[in-house]
């Protein structure tokens, strides 16, 4: 393997293989100290979590390996997103969901309080938990966030998805810049504009921001193998992550069926959908895409479309039903072969060697 890249020293990581944060419950302590303990970088995804959660959560990590790892968070969430709906506007999004509801047996939820954590609270309980690496998407975190992660020595990265994106982030002096392409499943985390409009491709941005920007670059997006990562490090980037492949593994919290999926044909065709959570992501069609793409002028905004969509995907789990699933994938899933992580981590360390 050639020296360590810039990124890699940064991170104090051995490969240049970082595992990419799943939020909803799909990350688990067990997978990102996994990746960890092999050299690589496991990443927590940590958006839904509370404060204090968080805090626990950067000392279990802690607990389970001795090297880096990283806690995710959206940037993106001001007061509007996770304020209550009004009563007009929860009534409307129930009509849109009550037929499907009604078919997995289920009630009108009772409308929360909020519908997601406020970041600023997220944000003071990361700062006090110092985990080694802080990497956000949907934006970036104010100059005072961030010069408190320079001060305590939490090295940041940031996502773009476009090379407007990649040189604010430059702008804004985050340590790491993560180049993710729109071939990468789960959300596409633009924050510039639409993510319609920002569908720049992983080899091309990558090798862009690796020309442009000033700090390192960490590409992503339809990587899930050896071959991959070395084509992305020739492009000028200093690591790269790797999602779906990851996703895969017994260690992720994903469930059996969503697993199968990325093994099977399925995984062949993947699709940008807003229906998991009102923002652009990808991953593999079924009815749940389907009924919900059907229904979209009627439906809440993100957080709360995320909110009603939780409740069936938990009553399609309980009923072994894959067709209410949000079943995240990126356009490498064809090509995956390890069902653990680590054999995945050693194939991907041996392969580059």
């Amino acid at each position: 393997m050639a020296r360590r890249s810039e990124a890699q020293n940064r991170l104090g990581i051995e490969h240049p293989i970082i595992q990419g944060p799943f939020g909803g419950g799909l990350s688990t302590v067990t997978l990102a100290a996994t990746v960890s303990n092999a050299g690589g970088l496991g990443s927590f995804g940590a958006h839904l979590l509370e404060g204090d959660e968080i805090v626990r959560l950067a000392a279990d990590l802690r607990a389970a390996t001795a090297r880096p790892f990283a806690i995710n968070l959206w940037a993106a969430q001001p007061d509007t997103e996770t304020a209550a709906l009004d009563d007009e506007t929860f009534e409307r999004a129930w009509r849109a969901f009550e037929p499907l509801y009604r078919e997995l047996g289920l009630d009108k939820p009772e409308p929360p309080s909020r519908y997601h954590p406020r970041f600023e609270d997220q944000v003071d309980a990361l700062l006090e938990a110092r985990p080694p690496v802080f990497s956000f998407v949907f934006g970036v975190p104010a100059p005072a966030v961030l010069a408190e992660c320079r001060r305590r020595d939490i090295a940041t990265i940031g996502a773009a998805t476009t090379l407007a994106e990649a040189e604010a982030l430059d702008g804004a002096g985050v340590d790491l810049i993560l180049a993710t392409g729109f071939e990468a499943g789960g959300h596409r985390p633009s924050f510039l504009k639409r993510a319609e409009e920002s569908l720049t491709g992983t080899l091309a941005l990558t090798r862009a921001a690796a020309a442009r920007a000033n700090r390192p670059v960490i590409a992503a997006g339809g990587i899930v193998d050896a071959a991959g990562i070395a084509a992305v490090l020739a492009l000028g980037a200093g690591a790269a992550q790797l999602g779906t492949a990851f996703l895969a593994c017994a260690e992720s919290g994903t469930n059996d069926a969503h697993r199968e999926a990325l093994f099977s044909p399925q995984a062949e065709e993947t699709v940008l959908t807003r229906a998991y959570t009102g923002r652009l992501a990808r991953g593999m069609p079924n009815r749940l895409v389907e009924e919900l793409t059907a229904r979209a002028g009627a439906l809440p905004s993100y957080p709360a479309q995320g909110w009603f969509v939780s409740k069936l995907k938990a009553a399609a789990l309980a009923q072994n039903r894959a067709d209410f699933l949000s079943l995240y994938a990126g356009q490498g899933a064809p090509l995956l072969k390890h069902r653990s992580a680590r054999d995945l981590m050693a194939a991907l360390v041996a392969d580059l060697r």
